[in-house]
């Protein structure tokens, strides 16, 4: 265990308000200590804590521009090359099981339509594969023998296109250029040999069925362990839809969207990614909105962009951003460390995509019955207006607005909070997720374990009151301040 490591469990320890905060949920921290040493992924070699000016534990730029560790880039975490590659993470969806069949490694794939709740209480029909949409991640290893089974069970014909990869054009997947399509209740085998490793994606190439939603996560790792290997590996997809108020099927031939999602939930539902302070970071970005590009900002940290379109960057090219630029169908990965700790913002910076449900009212006006002669009549003043929203007009089934100040039903808020993720995050934070937002958690080990190793219910705002007393300054903290129930449902902090 490194001194600063040392130094924040012995402050844990003896400080009694993250316990006392624990009592407050309805559940007390037994185990208030971290583990011995940092084993994620099987930690064998020697790290330091700071390479030429850049620390691993504070947020730091490093002594030459020119150097190896300038901002990280070539910083080692806490995984050995000999661990293998670190697990990949695809927050809210699961990985396609397959068995070896025959020297190749033989998956099923499904495209199907699906239900998918954008937001609790908000089911969407969609299109997509295995139940899943997106669909589940394949994840294979450089030099594999891949078969993918194609079952259709959509209501029309489709094929599945593989892509970025170079592989024999019968299995392409360009419906008609390459192959027949996949007819209903039939099936298709494709079968190549994977030479490349990187980040790819399988999706319908059928365009209407990819506003629909039909993609998913290709992962190849590769045969030799990328340097300096990554602690995590987590998987984002970013998709926009149309969505009509009183219904639930995207409309497919819209130029505009309302509904944005990161894998498959929209924000507040998103869930954060949860990484321990010092560790070497990768995220991998996919846009599969149907025409429109995304800026994606990371608050609090500074990234190399290392990867693009499925091929390793040489490092004497990779970038240093916070924010990057991801086009329709481009896929892009960045690593950092992760030496800030709190919970940061990690959104699209687009202002439509910052928020959902940008729709044409739908309901009463806001001024019932009211005209432009009460306002010549008087130009000082203006009718008064009815904020209560009470009026039927406000209950359309389906309004995707009815979070309308983010008042949100019991049932949708337990939903929201019961993630292990979002434990003892502030009690507002539901309100400032919106749309293509989610929230990337940087925690000291103990905080860690404690949120994701436990299953102790911990009070809100309880592990970022930690956090500040820690690393910011507790005199000028100001808690969340107190607010309706039916908005926030618990206490606040």
């Amino acid at each position: 265990m490194n001194p600063e490591q040392k130094q924040n469990r012995r402050y844990f320890l003896q400080n009694g308000a993250f316990a006392a905060a624990a009592v407050a949920s309805g559940k007390v921290i037994a185990d208030t200590q971290a583990p011995a040493e940092h084993h994620n992924g099987e930690c064998q070699h020697q790290i330091k804590d700071e390479y030429d000016g850049f620390s691993r534990y504070k947020p730091s730029r490093g002594n030459d521009p020119d150097g190896d560790y300038y901002l990280g880039k070539l910083m080692p975490g806490f995984r050995s090359v000999d661990a293998g590659p670190a697990p990949f993470v695809a927050p809210d969806l699961n990985k396609l099981p397959h068995k070896m069949v025959n020297g190749a490694k033989e998956f099923h794939l499904v495209p199907q339509q699906v239900t998918r709740e954008f937001l609790p209480g908000k089911p969407m029909v969609v299109w997509g594969f295995n139940g899943s949409m997106p669909g589940p991640s394949i994840e294979v290893t450089q030099g594999d023998r891949v078969r993918i089974i194609v079952h259709n069970e959509l209501p029309e014909e489709t094929t599945v296109h593989w892509h970025g990869f170079e592989l024999p054009v019968q299995y392409d997947g360009s419906s008609t250029m390459t192959q027949n399509p996949i007819k209903p209740g039939k099936s298709f085998v494709y079968e190549f040999d994977v030479h490349e490793e990187g980040t790819f994606f399988y999706h319908t190439h059928v365009a209407m069925q990819e506003a629909f939603g039909m993609v998913g996560w290709f992962i190849v790792h590769p045969r030799n362990v990328f340097t300096p290997p990554v602690d995590r590996d987590f998987g984002l997809i970013f998709q926009n839809f149309h969505i009509k108020p009183n219904q639930t099927i995207s409309d497919s031939w819209s130029m505009d969207w309302n509904w944005h999602t990161i894998n498959g939930r929209s924000g507040p539902y998103t869930t954060p990614v949860v990484v321990k302070h010092g560790e070497r970071v990768r995220i991998r970005l996919l846009n599969f909105a149907p025409m429109q590009h995304h800026p994606i900002h990371m608050h609090g940290h500074t990234f190399w962009v290392t990867q693009h379109e499925g091929a390793r960057i040489p490092k004497s090219a990779w970038i240093p951003r916070n924010t990057e630029l991801v086009g329709v169908a481009q896929a892009s990965s960045f690593e950092f460390i992760a030496n800030n700790p709190g919970d940061w913002m990690f959104h699209c910076h687009m202002t439509h995509h910052m928020m959902n449900h940008m729709v044409k009212h739908v309901g009463p006006r806001m001024r019932v019955g009211e005209n432009v002669d009460a306002y010549l009549a008087n130009l000082e003043a203006r009718p008064p207006i009815d904020l209560t929203r009470e009026d039927k007009g406000f209950e359309t089934p389906g309004y995707p607005q009815g979070m309308k100040g983010m008042s949100m039903s019991d049932d949708s808020m337990k939903a929201l909070w019961k993630r292990r993720e979002v434990q003892g995050m502030r009690a507002s934070v539901m309100m400032s997720v919106k749309g293509l937002m989610t929230a990337m958690r940087v925690l000291p080990e103990d905080l860690y374990h404690q949120v994701m190793e436990t299953d102790n219910n911990i009070a809100k705002g309880a592990i970022f009151e930690e956090i500040v007393k820690r690393f910011g300054d507790p005199s000028t903290y100001e808690k969340t301040p107190m607010m309706k129930m039916d908005m926030m449902q618990g206490e606040m902090k």
